[in-house]
């Protein structure tokens, strides 16, 4: 790869999580009863919660710096697709299907992510150099 493209890689790969990386700091503490309620309320049940705020703050971190990159990329597919479909799939709520559009769309970049992998500045990348 050329080196603008790794720069953009990486570009991409930093602003890719900050989503998920806040979402999931909200989430630990006040925020945490409230996504909770949500959650039981959308009929998901609670104790998916802490994998969550694993997939969101751990995985967002993880993809900033280039860590289990498609693996993550992988988890955030699935994860984004379900948001979508349970979340905010009753597009009679006004935001929801803006909601609904911005999780597909975060799916579709976490899937060229998987494919294409993290690039050259990344750990991963570090990683495989070494060993």
């Amino acid at each position: 790869m050329k080196n603008i493209e790794n720069i953009t890689i990486l570009v991409a790969r930093i602003l890719m999580p900050l989503l998920f990386i806040f979402a999931g700091y909200g989430k630990l503490g006040n925020g945490y009863i409230e996504t909770q309620q949500y959650m039981h309320a959308m009929g998901v049940p609670a104790f998916l919660l802490p994998l969550t705020i694993l997939l969101e703050f751990g995985g967002g971190i993880a993809i900033l710096l280039g860590f289990l990159t498609r693996t993550i990329a992988i988890f955030t597919v699935a994860f984004s697709l379900l948001t979508a479909f349970i979340f905010h799939f009753n597009f009679a709520e006004s935001d929801n299907q803006l909601m609904f559009l911005k999780d597909l769309s975060i799916a579709g970049g976490y899937m060229l992510l998987a494919i294409l992998g993290p690039g050259k500045l990344s750990i991963d990348h570090w990683l495989n150099k070494k060993w």
